[in-house]
């Protein structure tokens, strides 16, 4: 990959839209590029945490596991998106799984050549501390939705999530851009595969959710917001 094409992708990455072509070309200076397969580990949980990743194409799934193997889904990443959020500010190692869910092109930059670009830019660490406050309160929000709301209320608020973080406008609804499986979506919120099921197939009573030809859900937001308080 040519170092035009990553400045390209890094400059499109929120955390760096406002650098200057200078400032770009440090962070350009110390990136590398690597092509994953689908199925593919970028780090495993427990690995040492040493470098952070952006999406140039593709999508990847971070998850973790308990003692049992049960997964638990934290988010599916797409282009321009970065992972681990926290990875600048933790010593030690990766706190999650990282799998590639379509092949993938990710951008590489070690920690600690970050850093040191950090110091000599101050703006940018705050640029940082704002991505990772967002993240902040998205996380505050599932663990809300965990203690105030009941299954079905979850799954609710899980796809109106989705509407935003994997989801592109598509006249009056969202169509998500990843395909779920009922058990990914389960596993996103520590529920059965039947529940969710069941509470999809209900949605689409509703016509709150459709499938368009290839199977992608279409989610007319508004109305589903509406369900929380009907």
């Amino acid at each position: 990959m040519k170092q035009e094409d990553i400045k390209e992708r890094l400059s499109h990455v929120p955390l760096f839209k406002e650098l200057s072509d200078s400032e770009l070309e440090q962070m350009v200076q110390i990136a590398q590029t690597r092509l994953y397969r689908s199925k593919m580990y970028v780090f495993m949980q427990d690995d040492p945490l040493d470098r952070v990743f952006f999406i140039h194409s593709g999508k990847v799934k971070i998850y973790k596991t308990d003692f049992s193997g049960k997964e638990q889904i934290v988010s599916i990443l797409e282009a321009g998106e970065m992972f681990p959020h926290a990875g600048f500010f933790i010593k030690g190692r990766y706190p999650a799984m990282a799998e590639i869910m379509e092949d993938a092109l990710l951008i590489v930059i070690p920690i600690d050549q970050f850093e040191k670009i950090l110091l000599t830019y101050p703006e940018l660490s705050v640029k940082l501390f704002r991505v990772l406050g967002e993240k902040i309160i998205d996380l505050q929000g599932r663990l809300e939705a965990q203690v105030l709301h009941n299954t079905f209320e979850q799954i609710v608020l899980l796809l109106i999530r989705l509407c935003k973080t994997n989801g592109e406008k598509m006249g009056d609804r969202y169509k998500l851009t990843t395909q779920f499986t009922n058990r990914e979506l389960a596993n996103m919120i520590g529920t059965s595969r039947e529940t969710v099921s069941r509470t999809i197939n209900l949605l689409k009573k509703k016509d709150l959710i459709v499938s368009d030809e290839e199977g992608n859900y279409l989610i007319d937001r508004d109305l589903l917001q509406q369900e929380l308080f009907s």
